[in-house]
């Protein structure tokens, strides 16, 4: 039995005379015998908390920042109407910091035999699986003195997928591949392109594309027209070790490259090519692959979900091993990691050889826009130590990426709202250029 606050109250003002002190409640209610009847009568009245029933609807996915719905239907198959404080508990990070408690509770009333269906509005605050935990009801009698109290669990998962902001930027890059791939006016022609059809030719046109063979069988000049070649393959590496922890502003520098895994998994699967995930630290931590057309951005985004970062050193050699593994066919290895000078230099430059006799390799990193402030103030002795930390740090990473690319590698550095069109246009530049 769950004494309420008023039935404490009551017995505390009504069986306590001048001078005594009660050693516990028990002996209050005995001595207030009216009060006592009042609130086994109260307590036998509250409908029953273990025979209640329920079950769930609702999302099972939502994107990172945005709002799920789960619905609770509860069924009181007794007799007894009921008048219960809920509690739908899920995991703190189901919503934004100081919100759960608003958010999870309900109050109710159910009469005998019927049903009501309540909603808990989830806006998760990280990404992954968030399961539902424990119901707790607390059933009231109807003068409010006493309250049966229980837990049920009814399971549900939702789960929570990357936001993929830089989708915004996938209509201005399938513009430009439309003018690549030939279906605009604007036709271009590249060394590992692929024929696509003749016109005829007009002043500006690159005299190395007149189709002379065709000229001849006809009275005006023919060129040809080309257009990226289809099917080559792009596998992303996702560096998920310690460096990917990293925080730069409020995001992530694994959510960060997650982002702009996602605009060029949209973006080179519309181009026709094959794309081939693989997240690495110590071991394979996840993978897609042989998927094609509308299947593999679903699979990506399933992969990346329940990823978090992992706070030891990668293996780089192991990555790269992992990576010839994945892609034993020549591939664009599109590798996600950081251009820290010491990770660069002691783990991958020994082993890139490998992957660079046999692939073309993009590497893309997460920029601190910070450091670039620092570099530039000015005005004060404090600043002026900050602006030559800056700017070492910028002269690091110019020579560490100065030496990835000595061996091939095409370096995409930008800050994290700008590394995922970044790297879409690195990806265009190789298209059209034909080294994929």
């Amino acid at each position: 039995m769950v004494l309420t606050g008023r039935a404490a109250l009551l017995a505390a003002l009504g069986s306590l005379p001048v001078g005594i002190v009660a050693p516990s409640w028990t002996g209050m209610l005995a001595v207030n015998a009216p009060l006592s009847l009042a609130i086994l009568c109260d307590y036998a009245l509250a409908a029953p908390v273990r025979s209640l029933q329920f079950t769930r609807s609702g999302e099972t996915t939502v994107r990172l920042g945005d709002r799920a719905e789960v619905q609770l239907t509860v069924v009181n198959p007794s007799r007894r109407r009921l008048r219960a404080h809920l509690r739908d508990a899920w995991p703190p990070s189901s919503w934004p910091p100081g919100t759960e408690s608003a958010a999870s509770r309900h109050e109710l009333t159910v009469p005998p035999g019927e049903r009501r269906r309540l909603s808990t509005f989830l806006r998760p605050s990280r990404r992954g699986d968030r399961r539902a935990e424990q119901i707790t009801v607390r059933s009231y009698g109807p003068l409010g003195l006493t309250a049966r109290q229980g837990s049920h669990r009814v399971p549900w998962t939702v789960r929570v997928l990357p936001p993929f902001t830089s989708r915004k930027h996938l209509p201005s890059r399938l513009a430009k591949l439309r003018e690549l791939d030939g279906r605009t006016s604007l036709l271009t022609r590249g060394g590992g392109t692929e024929f696509d059809s003749l016109r005829s030719y007009v002043p500006g046109d690159d005299v190395r594309s007149i189709d002379w063979r065709a000229t001849a069988r006809q009275s005006e000049v023919a060129v040809r027209t080309w257009r990226p070649e289809r099917d080559r393959r792009v596998l992303v590496v996702l560096d998920t070790g310690r460096t990917s922890a990293g925080r730069v502003g409020d995001v992530p520098r694994l959510d960060a490259a997650m982002d702009a895994t996602l605009l060029l998994t949209a973006l080179a699967t519309r181009a026709g090519d094959r794309v081939d995930l693989l997240a690495y630290s110590r071991r394979v931590r996840a993978k897609v692959q042989g998927r094609t057309g509308s299947e593999v951005l679903p699979a990506v985004v399933d992969a990346l979900t329940p990823l978090e970062p992992e706070l030891v050193e990668t293996d780089a050699r192991g990555l790269v091993a992992a990576a010839l593994a994945h892609a034993p066919r020549r591939s664009l290895v599109v590798l996600l990691t950081s251009l820290d000078a010491a990770p660069v230099e002691e783990g991958l430059l020994p082993v890139l050889p490998q992957l660079t006799q046999r692939h073309t390799v993009l590497l893309a990193a997460v920029s601190d826009p910070r450091v670039a402030e620092m570099a530039e103030a000015r005005g004060t002795v404090d600043a002026i130590y900050e602006a030559a930390a800056g700017a070492e740090a910028q002269t690091q990473r110019r020579r560490t990426a100065e030496r990835l690319e000595q061996h091939g590698v095409v370096v995409v550095d930008a800050s994290p709202d700008k590394l995922a069109p970044a790297l879409a246009d690195a990806y265009l530049s190789l298209k059209a250029a034909g080294r994929l």
